[in-house]
């Protein structure tokens, strides 16, 4: 085929436009190439400059992770371990993180001793979102138990729902401990301090007994001797008074005799019989000495009921008349009821039941009702000053109650007792009294005496405004000891 020189030329103008375009194209290709591979490097620049920059707080991260005292842990919802930092795994006794994050696949109850309390704590966590100072008893690996201080949040995703919960844990256990002895410390100091106020208190009656024993048994020993020295005389006077009514009757019989056979006599004898009023001495003078035999009976029955009174000491239970021992009482304190002068005196009402002998320490018995028949004189005293209108009165009334046992009830109508007041009027060493009236020991002894001594019972009855009334229950007879 020919081709003309015209048509090569063509062709080589054609080929040379076709080079001269592809190696334009080229070159653009080449440089879109160079400027794309520059951003490229620039990007993987950024990029491991943007990657170094994230490692280094990651890393400082996990060195704070790592060296953390604490326990930190990630732990899902139903209870296993996403993550868990090596104090962690020697706080419940693991060789390191690894172990216990294969071995622990249910918090609740493979850790918590009462796994409740895992329960209470995730109560907590979605209540609030997170938990402070959670205090639990948590197994280590070896079965040993041990206390935690645990506190957590809750992680949530972008859509509000729970994911996981973390945060730390601090072994508490020697705080713990130290707390159980501090509080075993404080319990034995309680219970020595308890001890030694009661040691106090038990004192204290000793002293209250002692003072009051040593008061009632100087008063016995008054009281028996004063009894003893009027006691002599007073038997004498008896002793003589009835030959003096004996010879005043034989002497009047002779008279009466002598007059019926010398009926006149001289006129200075009858002038003697007027002036000394013979009929009116003959009639009298009996009566006269017969006034004065009931006069030293008298004394001598005070007597008695004062020897009675003073029987402090005795040591052994007999049976005894409770009305004779209340008698004696009065007796000692007839001063003090009686009238006299402006003093109205305070009315006494005995109202005696048949009461059998009744076995006791009588001179402690006596003790007692001195005791209660004291303050309430000063009771009624005290109604004096304060309400004229009332008349004092102080009833004694006994009965048998029980079948076996005996009740005596001291009432007055003075103006009673607080219920405050009440609640500590056994109390040793309460009083109400003004300073230098009274101890506070009178009714503590009179109630441990009824009741330790006698096994018995002793009660105050009282409103204000209405009156004080003390109850004494005492059996017939003691029980046998064992």
């Amino acid at each position: 085929m020919f081709i003309s020189r015209d048509s090569l030329a063509t062709n080589h103008s054609n080929s040379a436009d076709c080079l001269k375009k592809a190696q334009g194209k080229l070159v653009k290709q080449n440089k879109q190439l160079k400027y794309m591979s520059r951003k490229l490097i620039k990007k993987i620049l950024e990029s491991q400059r943007v990657a170094l920059a994230l490692r280094q707080p990651e890393e400082k991260y996990r060195s704070l992770f790592e060296n953390a005292v604490e326990g930190i842990f990630q732990i899902t919802l139903d209870g296993r371990y996403l993550n868990a930092n090596s104090a962690l795994a020697r706080i419940y006794g693991y060789d390191s993180a690894t172990e216990l994050l294969t071995h622990i696949t249910d918090v609740e109850n493979q850790v918590y001793v009462q796994p409740h309390r895992h329960q209470e704590f995730m109560n907590l966590l979605q209540l609030h979102q997170q938990v402070s100072g959670f205090e639990s008893e948590v197994y280590r690996k070896d079965g040993s138990i041990i206390w935690i201080l645990e506190s957590a949040r809750l992680v949530r995703d972008t859509t509000d729902t729970p994911l996981y919960y973390e945060g730390f844990i601090i072994d508490i256990t020697q705080r713990k401990l130290f707390e159980k002895n501090l509080e075993d410390s404080v319990a034995k100091f309680r219970h020595q301090t308890e001890n030694l106020e009661l040691t106090l208190r038990q004192l204290q009656q000793t002293q209250s007994q002692l003072i009051q024993s040593d008061k009632m048994s100087n008063l016995g020993q008054m009281v028996a001797g004063v009894a003893h020295e009027i006691n002599n005389p007073v038997n004498f006077v008896c002793g003589n008074l009835n030959h003096a009514i004996q010879y005043a009757e034989d002497l009047i019989s002779f008279l009466n005799i002598y007059q019926q056979h010398h009926p006149h006599t001289c006129p200075e004898v009858e002038a003697e019989a007027e002036a000394i009023e013979l009929d009116f001495l003959v009639e009298d003078f009996p009566k006269t000495l017969y006034s004065m035999k009931m006069g030293a009976e008298r004394i001598r029955q005070i007597v008695q009921s004062l020897r009675n009174f003073s029987r402090l000491d005795e040591a052994q239970m007999r049976p005894i008349d409770l009305h004779e021992g209340l008698d004696s009482t009065l007796l000692i304190l007839n001063n003090r009821i009686k009238a006299s002068g402006d003093n109205q005196g305070i009315l006494l009402l005995k109202e005696y039941g048949e009461l059998p002998l009744v076995e006791c320490y009588s001179g402690l018995l006596n003790q007692v009702f001195m005791n209660i028949l004291s303050n309430a004189i000063d009771a009624l005293e005290e109604v004096k000053v304060k309400d004229h209108r009332n008349s004092p009165c102080i009833r004694i009334q006994t009965e048998v109650i029980e079948g076996n046992w005996v009740a005596i009830h001291i009432a007055d109508n003075g103006l009673g007792v607080p219920e405050a007041v009440k609640a500590q009027i056994f109390d040793p060493f309460f009083t109400t009294k003004p300073v230098g009236k009274g101890t506070g020991l009178g009714l503590s002894i009179s109630h441990q005496i009824i009741v330790e001594k006698h096994g018995g019972r002793l009660k105050c009855v009282s409103a204000q405004g209405q009156g004080t009334e003390f109850v004494i229950e005492i059996p017939v007879q003691q029980p046998p000891m064992n």
